[in-house]
């Protein structure tokens, strides 16, 4: 629902309001809570929590809580929360978004509200960036915690699952927020309960909270195993891709990323793979292969999205520079972009199960978020998790000089204007951190300062063991910094002797970014905590964004095109073409997101059901009437396929039919070759239904069968589920073949995605209930036994 701007500010200040008035609150309690004793202090937790369990609210008991934490911070951390941090901690624990500019202290200030909700011992979940700072945090963090009695846990990959029990079972529990997803994945695989290891969600608070919910939600997470797939085939591919010529063979859309074969390059596919139609369901893999090679030619570039490393294609994370350990593509693009490389193979990975972050997080009952830039993003903040963006004050004024963009004709100029600007800077020993949008662009910086023989720190993917040390060194004296922009983001640079006399950080842009949240990330590196500082972006019309978004729109541009001597663009209008440029590819970026998240939504209702019944056989709930209600619906689910409405009565396959029936029955189930009415099978099935509706009642005490019961049940299920979500994904692909017919993609998917899980979800029920029924008329039960004579 959207909501106007009148009620937005109305929203805003009504709760500024009411935190205002808490924070005088909690400071009015400062002086009798600091005479509190460590002992007393420490048995508040207790306090709280039986007053909770007396009926209190959480908001009852807040502004006391906060006190709480305050004054633990003081003795344990020599940190005392400014009244700021206080204001961004009410924020959170009413489950919405502090923006906080970097340097403002956000991570004292999650440890108020993470205090706050985890005094109802349901759990509260911290989630930072990456594994140092979650690591950091619940070191620094949480001895606070810890002294006023709480207990903290560390959730990281690679950690053996009773390791990740101890850490969940925590009062507090830091970490990566897709290792929070992947465990949530992986509870959902395992063959016993006991492995499981998360509780049910309560709340969470998310540290840069634009980097995980909107950057990462790109991507789903994908839990895969391993199938070889056809190395020649994708090597075939590859070759042909490199031939294939834009707008000619393939439609590339730059924006979107969106990617097709024309009709003349799905000749030349069926001409090379000498096949008649490459639409056939039985050529539906060889599209696949072509498809992703294509995609690993025209949306992959070397340097920018992966590095090749000791014969590996290693990820890289457009918005951090970091190579992202231990992620691969799913669905055999790793493997096209392997043979476009020319490196050894691997495995292709095959999802076993999968999720998107938006729906994730959104199984939490209350999440909260920390940034110093969600405002741009407040929208889809709003409408995709229920969070209002509240922006916080600076403890102490900003005084950081933002200057206007200089945008230059080409590259090369805007090079030479950078470097000029660098020496500039460095004779006077101000610090520079200049600023990149990916590693590519990172060493061609670092080309032009060493040919002016200037010594700089390279930080960027390559070398991300130094990330944290070198980027809090960027703010000493005579420094040069090159990384990309959001490189050590969660890592404050503080100022070195003499810095604030030469004008502090000078942070020096040199590409604008596809979102203007992580521009504002890059100036906010200097300014921290009311430090003098200034940031400039140097920009060119040949950047990236000017090319791939508004091509047309600049060689319009072009045609009234003033510069000076040095190719700097006069002209004033170039800034709102910059800026209209940056809005257009937020909304696009937007829109693919929110296109993921409804395709996500589809596969969300059936992993639900999938998982429910996985929850079920798990906690072995009624094995045996699950496993009657399944012989009875693939009773039905074989008449209906037999005997279809839609089909006269005289083509109907009665034969199969009995055939099928008696597969499954312990009596012969006859069906006559001349019955016409579907309500008379169905009456000939329902007297061998009761029969071995009875025969499975009476094993419910025959320990061999409840043993192999849910191993069977689980083995089919979790099959079934693996080849349901890989024809998602193929259907996925197919439906952007089809836009000639005039109908949605999106219902297509949702439509046939349905017909797809219905057809999956009766194959599985089918193949449950032969292959048990089939286990057990081997085993002779107690009473048969007795009847023949045999005990």
């Amino acid at each position: 629902m959207n909501i106007s701007l009148k009620q937005f500010f109305n929203t805003n200040n009504r709760l500024m309001k009411k935190y205002t008035k808490n924070v005088k609150e909690i400071n009015a309690l400062e002086a009798s809570i600091s005479e509190l004793t460590d002992d007393e202090l420490q048995n508040k937790t207790a306090e709280f929590r039986e007053k909770l369990q007396n009926g209190a609210t959480i908001d009852s008991m807040t502004n006391e809580a906060f006190a709480v934490v305050r004054e633990a911070s003081k003795r344990v951390l020599k940190m005392r929360h400014f009244d700021v941090q206080l204001l961004g901690g009410l924020v959170l624990a009413d489950g919405n978004i502090s923006e906080m500019p970097t340097g403002e202290g956000k991570t004292l200030v999650a440890s108020l509200p993470s205090y706050l909700h985890a005094l109802s011992g349901k759990g509260v979940h911290v989630i930072t960036v990456n594994d140092y700072l979650a690591k950091r945090d619940f070191d620094q963090i949480g001895q606070i915690h810890r002294f006023l009695g709480l207990t903290v846990g560390l959730n990281l990959p690679m950690m053996t699952p009773l390791t990740k029990q101890h850490a969940y079972a925590a009062d507090i529990t830091y970490g990566v927020g897709t290792e929070f997803g992947f465990d949530y994945l992986r509870d959902n695989m395992v063959p016993d309960l006991s492995i499981k290891v998360q509780r049910p969600y309560h709340f969470a608070i998310i540290d840069e909270v634009d980097s995980v919910l909107i950057d990462e939600a790109k991507t789903p997470l994908i839990v895969a195993g391993k199938a070889m797939g056809r190395p020649e085939l994708y090597k075939i591919a590859a070759l042909l891709a490199k031939r294939f010529v834009k707008d000619v063979d393939y439609d590339f859309d730059p924006e979107t990323k969106a990617t097709s074969l024309t009709d003349t390059g799905i000749e030349k596919v069926e001409k090379a793979f000498s096949v008649d139609n490459l639409y056939d369901l039985e050529h539906q893999s060889l599209y696949h292969y072509v498809i992703q090679a294509v995609r690993a030619h025209v949306m992959f570039e070397k340097d920018v999205d992966y590095i090749v490393k000791d014969d590996k294609i290693h990820l890289v994370d457009m918005f951090t520079g970091r190579i992202m350990e231990g992620r691969t593509m799913s669905d055999g693009l790793h493997q096209a972009i392997e043979a476009k490389e020319g490196v050894t193979p691997t495995e292709e990975n095959k999802a076993q199960a999968q999720i998107t972050i938006q729906n994730y997080f959104r199984m939490y009952p209350t999440i909260a978020g920390m940034t110093g830039t969600a405002k741009t993003q407040e929208d889809e903040f709003r409408q995709v998790y229920g969070m209002e963006v509240i922006q916080i004050p600076t403890n102490r004024p900003k005084i950081r000089i933002d200057q206007q963009d200089l945008v230059y004709e080409t590259k090369q100029q805007k090079y030479t204007a950078v470097v000029e600007e660098v020496k500039k800077r460095h004779q006077k020993g101000q610090p520079v951190l200049v600023g990149t949008t990916s590693i590519l662009q990172s060493d061609e910086v670092a080309k032009y300062l060493r040919a002016e023989g200037l010594e700089f720190q390279l930080l960027n993917a390559k070398s991300v063991e130094q990330e944290v040390k070198l980027i809090s060194e960027a703010g000493q004296l005579g420094q040069i910094t090159v990384a990309t922009n959001m490189a050590g983001r969660g890592t404050d640079i503080e100022l070195g002797n003499g810095v604030a006399d030469v004008g502090g950080l000078y942070v020096l842009g040199t590409e604008k970014h596809e979102s203007r949240r992580i521009d504002n990330q890059l100036r906010g590196r200097s300014g921290r905590q009311g430090d003098p500082g200034e940031s400039q972006f140097i920009l060119s019309l040949e950047d990236d964004m000017y090319t791939r978004f508004a091509r047309d729109e600049v060689e319009k541009f072009r045609k009234s095109l003033k510069t000076d001597a040095d190719g700097m663009v006069q002209n004033k209008t170039v800034h709102e073409m910059t800026e209209r440029t940056q809005r257009i590819v937020e909304g696009s970026h937007y829109s693919m997101r929110e296109y993921n998240l409804k395709l996500d939504d589809v596969i969300n209702e059936q992993r639900n059901v999938v998982y429910s019944l996985r929850d079920k056989i798990l906690e072995k709930q009624n094995l045996l009437g699950i496993l009657k209600q399944m012989t009875d619906e693939t009773v039905r689910f074989e008449i209906e396929e037999a005997c279809p409405d839609d089909l006269p009565e005289d083509q109907w396959q009665l034969k199969r039919l009995e055939n099928r029936l008696n597969e499954l029955m312990l009596s012969a189930v006859t069906i006559p070759l001349d019955t016409s009415k579907k309500k008379m099978i169905y009456k000939n099935a329902t007297g061998a239904q009761d029969e071995l509706n009875a025969f499975i009642d009476s094993f419910e005490d025959n320990e061999d069968v409840m043993q192999i019961l849910p191993k069977v049940m689980l083995h089919f299920i979790d099959q079934i589920w693996v080849q349901h979500l890989e024809s998602m994904t193929r259907l996925k692909e197919g439906i952007g073949l089809r836009h000639y017919q005039q109908e949605d993609p999106m219902r297509i998917y949702q439509r046939e995605g349905l017909e797809l899980f219905q057809l999956h979800f009766n194959q599985m029920r089918t193949s449950i209930a032969k292959e048990i029924v089939a286990f057990m008329k081997k085993i002779k039960t107690p009473q048969q036994e007795v009847q023949h004579g045999t005990v």
